[in-house]
């Protein structure tokens, strides 16, 4: 399989994503970023760092759980960059802490659709284009700890990661004849905004992670990218179909 040269990293503008953007620029790769339109700015500054590492760069502006979208994404880093070898689906939402029987439908369609349906379609789009290629490639997603073991408040949450492992599987099978793997990364708790995404919840996750945590302590974006940096190169050739638990000690596989 020939070297990765360009890469796709969706939800780029903030946290687990920025930091995968930033590390395979720092590999060597050209890097198109996505996220959705409430975030250009932080996409633009984005692209101008991967520029100053000497990295071609672009924004995309997208909305990952709508096909047509996804489909003209992907043809446009093909336009922009020449091509695509890495396509890292990393777009996803936290769903609202309630109890099972409080998940309404909405809520629920909400986090399946960008957690699950968004990385069916990245990956979808970017297997159409790396077979069509020739040459290989690699595809990650973001699963999480919530994908190996539920958590009993986050019932959609859960349900959209466990969906990420299957997902990851099934294109691992079809795609792997033609060169190209699909992985995905499994974190436990990482220090990002998300956990600011519901009042009180930052510090009541840093107490209870911390403490469940052999390490204690809790992950940090960069320790996802050091993961996706390696599964990138080529001496991950071998490991397909996996989803590696990255999560300071947690749960254990």
């Amino acid at each position: 399989m020939s070297s990765q040269t360009v890469a796709l990293v969706t939800g780029a503008a903030q946290g687990i994503g920025r930091a995968i953007a930033l590390r395979l620029a720092e590999d060597g790769l050209d890097v198109a970023v996505n996220d959705i339109a409430s975030n250009s700015e932080s996409l633009d500054t984005l692209v101008d760092e991967i520029q100053k590492k000497g990295r071609k760069s672009s924004k995309c502006i997208a909305d990952v759980s709508q096909e047509e979208a996804v489909k003209q994404m992907v043809e446009q880093v093909v336009k922009d960059h020449g091509g695509l070898d890495v396509m890292v689906a990393n777009a996803g939402v936290l769903g609202k802490n309630l109890p099972f029987v409080e998940v309404s439908g909405e809520e629920w369609d909400r986090v399946i659709n960008v957690n699950s349906r968004g990385t069916f379609l990245c990956y979808k789009y970017a297997g159409i284009q790396m077979v069509k290629q020739g040459r290989g490639g690699r595809i990650l997603g973001a699963c999480s700890v919530a994908g190996k073991q539920a958590i009993g408040t986050q019932a959609a949450y859960s349900a959209s990661k466990f969906a990420v492992r299957g997902l990851t599987q099934a294109a691992a099978l079809e795609f792997g004849p033609h060169g190209i793997t699909a992985n995905a990364y499994a974190p436990g708790a990482i220090d990002t905004t998300m956990m600011d995404s519901e009042p009180g919840i930052r510090d009541a996750m840093l107490k209870e992670y911390t403490q469940r945590s052999p390490l204690k302590k809790i992950g940090a974006p960069g320790d996802i990218a050091s993961l996706v940096s390696f599964l990138v190169k080529k001496e991950a050739q071998f490991i397909t179909g996996q989803s590696i638990s990255i999560n300071g000690g947690i749960f254990f596989d």
